[in-house]
Formats: C-alpha cells, structure tokens, sequence
C-alpha cells in the first residue's frame, strides 16, 4: 500500500510503498476514505526540535482520518467489518489514576496515531478498535476525516457556559474557526474573531463571527470593548498559542470572566497574573484534546442539528500531492487541507 511516511532525520516526507498491516485480536484494519492534516503533522514536516525529539522513525503520519472496517480482530465487538469510522487518536491505557477516574483524555500513558505509532496517510491503518467512533451515514468522508479538531473546538467551547455571552476567539486556524459556528449553535449572543490573516478572517465571518478584528494591526482589546460598550468579552477561546494572542484574551476578558486556553505557545512567556488575572478574578483552564467520549457525543449532537464546518476545509488533494498541501499550509493560505485517499 501507499504509505507517507518520514523516512529521514530531515525536511520533507516520502510516499512510499509498504506492507499492509495486519489487525491484532483488538484492533480494527481501516481501509482510509480521507485523512486531515493537523499542525503536528506540519512541525514533522519541517523537523522542528520538538519532532525530532518526539518520533521514532521510520515512521507513518496521519492521526485525522475516517475510514472503512474491512477487518476486526477476534476480541472486537463495538464494531463490525463494514462500519465507517471516524478514529480518536489518542489511544488512553485505561489503567493510569486519570483513566481510571474518567479522565482518558489525559491519560499519563497515551500515545498518539501518526505520532507514537503509525498513522493514516495510507491506504489502510490498524487502529484499536476503543479509539473508533461509528459515524452516521449522512456525515460526509471529509467531515469524519476531521472529527478530531472538531472535537478540540466543542471541548474547549462547551467547557463553559455559552448561552447569551460574549465570545472572543483569538487564532483563526482550522480549530479556532470551527469553534465560531460551534459558540452560535450553543447560544452565544455575539461572537468576535482575531487573527492576523485576511482570509482566516473572511472565513469567520462566513461561518458566523459578528466582529472580525485583524490582530496584526494592534488594538484587539480595544475593539472588543468599543463592540461590547466597554464591559469586555464573558468567554475567551484562545486558540493560536501566540503571546500577543494570550495577553489580547486577558486584556479583553471581562472581570470575572473566563478564558479557555488551547494553543500551544512555543516557549515559556511573560503574563501579568496580578493585573489581568487575580484582580479581575479571571478563570483560567486549559484545555487538551477532547473527552472520551462525552465531547464525541457532543459533536454528533451538534451535527445533526445542522453544525457545518465544511468551508473551514479549503483544499481537497489526492495523497500523491502531499507537497502542495504541506506548502499551501506554510504558506498559510490554507484553512483545513484533506487528503482524499480512498473510496
């Protein structure tokens, strides 16, 4: 089968040919419809520090995908060969005190598809079968390919009370502009979005943000209080990771509001706790992956009410083309890019 694989200790990735893997009595053999490229995917492109001290290689990547069961291992019974999957790709242990206190989704042993073990930019992969969601029929391949960062999106916004508050969203990559139409659909009054890319901010106002504010421009927080008539936002979603970004969140956060931080910042940074978080009694949470399985419950939900996240996915390329598709992200002209791989 055709694997993309990082082969070498250098830039790059390699289509190349491999064995099918073979189902152990636990696993499931998918034969993968479509595959989404994450930013871990990009930092093991470029071979970054962190990839190069993070993976065993060779090995292949891809852990945003769905997919067809065309074999279950003799223990299997959550599903059946013919089932369509969408795969979690944290696989938890199941016996660690977070597991165990149902908490999976910070498992102290977990390993991660594409990462840890190999992953789904290939024709077939072997995943256990505790880590397959069945997906309903009328959810399309490219939307089960991506169910995973839309899980980080419902987790991070569901995490506090939504209904009739204000909402800034700070990062408009693919999660932060799911997590625009996810904050309507839960009843947020108003919505605001900031990045530093006019296209990322086209495309959260067509999913729905009220305000978008270009953050290259300086001046977040004072748009948000002149659209807010000077109270500041209830909820912050801080999405990007980028210091600018997190001290936008405190500075437009409401005193007593709260603020969700997913992003991943790069090196440790410099915050004003006691100006912006103790005196204005701002909650802080950090949010990590989704919950198993609470947070896919969610999305299904939300689905099926009419959630529609497809404008976040602006490139559709077959495997073959992975170069383009790795560039297209570098060059940030992409929102999602999805692998098409198999019917």
């Amino acid at each position: 089968m055709r694997a993309l694989s990082k082969v070498g200790a250098t830039p790059g990735l390699s289509l190349i040919e491999v064995p099918v893997p073979s189902p152990g009595p636990r696993d499931l053999l998918i034969r993968v419809s479509a595959a989404g490229i994450c930013g871990t995917d990009l930092h093991i492109y470029r071979w970054d520090p962190w990839a190069s001290a993070r993976l065993r290689l060779p090995r292949v990547l891809g852990h945003e995908f769905c997919g067809t069961v065309i074999e279950a291992g003799a223990e299997v019974r959550s599903v059946v060969v013919g089932d369509r999957i969408a795969g979690e790709s944290h696989v938890v242990c199941g016996q660690c005190r977070r597991c165990r206190e149902g908490e999976p989704h910070i498992c102290e042993s977990v390993e991660i598809v594409g990462v840890d073990r190999d992953g789904a930019f290939a024709d077939y992969a072997v995943v256990p079968a505790s880590s397959a969601w069945r997906l309903a029929p009328e959810v399309p391949d490219e939307i089960g390919a991506i169910m995973d960062p839309l899980g980080n999106a419902v987790h991070t916004a569901l995490a506090t009370e939504l209904a009739g508050r204000t909402v800034l969203i700070t990062g408009c990559g693919p999660i932060g502009l799911m997590a625009v139409p996810v904050c309507r659909m839960a009843g947020a009054a108003a919505v605001i979005a900031s990045d530093v890319r006019a296209s990322r901010l086209d495309l959260a106002g067509r999913l729905g943000a009220n305000l978008t504010v270009d953050a290259g421009r300086g001046g977040v927080a004072g748009r948000v209080f002149e659209f807010t008539s000077g109270e500041g936002v209830d909820v912050v979603l801080e999405m990007s990771g980028h210091p600018a970004a997190v001290k936008d969140a405190l500075a437009s956060v409401r005193p007593g509001g709260w603020v969700g931080l997913l992003g991943l910042p790069g090196a440790p940074m410099e915050l004003d706790l006691a100006g912006q978080v103790v005196f204005k009694a701002v909650r802080l949470e950090g949010i990590f992956g989704r919950r198993l399985w609470r947070t896919w419950e969610q999305m299904a939900a939300l689905l099926r009410r009419g959630l529609d996240v497809a404008p976040v996915i602006t490139h559709r390329l077959p495997l073959e083309r992975f170069k383009e598709a790795f560039e297209a992200l570098e060059a940030g002209d992409a929102g999602k890019v999805v692998f098409t791989i198999g019917a």
